[in-house]
């Protein structure tokens, strides 16, 4: 018995120690692996972005390339010309220039005094040759540049006022007014020389029907004088600015100034791409102007609802309120900034640097044609940030607009894209930290990620297209499917 006992236990321990080895090899040596050594087991793989560039949406940004009083003078147009492939290449296909003829602050002057409108930077006059901008010839390869770029460059026209003409005697005001302009009086050129017949009141017209902003020296579009050389003749000019300088479209500096049938006639006689400055918050007047003169209007009452919600009110239920980009987005020009917001005082017409961006990553996901400011772009604390804005919109910003979910602090917007274009979801959050929120997508059972870089977060929808997705504090989020 006692041998049987022996035989039993020596049995058993070959059995135990073989299950020991067994599980001691599972456990060191993973499969395909003869070393011994514990090998890291592989990482899951992070989604892989779709390449923006394979959905070229036919879209693009315009760059306002100025701000007020701009330096160093004289040197403007170069400063402008070495910039424009970087801007081509960003994604910009129209440039706004400042009024480029001479006015009456000679090398001072932003150009909206105007006197000459055929002095370029190539008449000595108002104690300059050249503009604030630099010389005619300047000008001239800046255009050309921006062609060779792929990029058109628009005129900003200012038809309302004139300064710089000589004094005479105005028997229609009783006294002496700055309306005679000719080739000794702030219109060297020679070309488009006007007196008190051309300005309010004359002896057609009695009243002004305009603002009273420069009364005397108004012009008075009723004029056939006034209309043969603004519009109508060979050499007017906005056919000289079209066929001799090249420009592209037109700016029209504060129509509150003149009737919209001036904007209709130009637009008839001449063409080209328009936007007017209709300085109104109020979404219903804009659309009005764009409806009488078939031109795109600058979208202030988008703008007004951006600086509400953003700054003002600090609530984003203000995005909800009415701008022209809802009834004619073919039509609206949006903005976040430009030369008159960020030189002015008052609070309520700019908004803060700290909620620039997100005001940006709005109009760039949002309908309507986007413009740019110069000094934003040119600030390096948001140059990079609007290239990727930018490359967003130019590709997979379109398609329907959906507004997902609004409150005070979150906004969360949807494009529905374009057929293989799968769209975006725009998320801006105001809080103060992080917020997720599960919204309706158009993908289903995709893995998602935010194309603004701002969330490693990489949410899956599931079978119905349901997702979770999130937003940084006080920023925003853009996401999209990925590979």
């Amino acid at each position: 018995m006692k041998k049987i006992n022996i035989i039993f236990v020596f049995l058993l321990g070959i059995l135990l120690f073989s299950c020991s080895k067994d599980n001691s090899n599972e456990t060191q040596n993973p499969p395909g692996d003869g070393s011994g050594t514990q090998q890291p087991q592989p990482e899951p793989e992070e989604p892989k972005a779709i390449d923006l560039s394979a959905y070229d949406n036919g879209n693009g940004v315009m760059m306002q390339a100025f701000y007020w009083d701009v330096e160093p003078r004289f040197e403007w147009w170069d400063n402008l010309a070495e910039k424009v492939p970087g801007w081509a290449e960003a994604g910009i296909n129209r440039i706004w220039l400042p009024p480029a003829s001479k006015g009456q602050s000679g090398g001072y002057s932003m150009g909206y005094d105007p006197s000459d409108y055929y002095d370029f930077g190539n008449y000595f006059q108002h104690e300059t040759t050249e503009t604030r901008f630099g010389s005619r010839e300047e000008l001239e390869n800046l255009i050309q540049t921006a062609h060779n770029n792929d990029i058109e460059v628009i005129a900003d026209i200012v038809i309302n006022h004139n300064s710089g003409g000589g004094l005479e005697y105005n028997p229609y005001r009783g006294y002496e007014t700055y309306t005679l302009f000719d080739e000794e009086h702030g219109n060297a050129s020679g070309m488009f020389n006007r007196n008190y017949e051309d300005f309010y009141p004359n002896s057609v017209s009695q009243y002004d029907p305009g603002s009273l902003f420069y009364a005397e020296t108004n012009l008075d579009h009723h004029r056939e004088h006034v209309q043969d050389w603004l519009w109508k003749k060979d050499n007017s000019v906005a056919k000289y600015y079209k066929n001799v300088m090249g420009f592209d479209g037109w700016r029209f500096d504060y129509v509150l100034g003149y009737e919209p049938w001036v904007v209709k006639d130009w637009l008839d006689e001449v063409g080209g791409f328009s936007v007017a400055e209709l300085w109104d918050g109020n979404a219903n007047i804009l659309a009005n102007y764009v409806e009488e003169t078939g031109s795109r209007v600058f979208d202030f009452a988008e703008f007004y609802r951006l600086e509400e919600g953003l700054d003002r009110n600090h609530d984003l239920n203000s995005f909800k309120g009415g701008a022209l980009w809802k009834t004619y987005p073919e039509k609206a020009v949006t903005f976040t900034a430009n030369h008159d917001t960020e030189k002015d005082p008052n609070q309520d017409n700019f908004i803060s640097a700290e909620n620039k961006m997100k005001a940006y990553a709005f109009i760039l996901t949002h309908p309507g044609y986007p413009t740019i400011f110069y000094s934003d772009y040119e600030n390096t604390s948001f140059q990079d940030e609007i290239k990727n804005l930018i490359k967003i919109h130019n590709s997979i910003a379109t398609g329907s607009l959906e507004v997902l979910y609004v409150d005070d602090d979150e906004y969360v917007m949807k494009r529905n894209g374009t057929g293989t274009n799968p769209g975006l979801i725009l998320y801006i959050s105001i809080s103060n930290s992080t917020k997720r929120r599960s919204v309706s997508s158009n993908w289903k059972n995709v893995t998602l990620m935010d194309y603004s870089d701002h969330s490693t977060y990489h949410p899956t929808s599931d079978e119905n297209g349901a997702v979770t997705i999130e937003a940084p504090a006080n920023g925003y989020t853009i996401w999209s499917i990925t590979e």
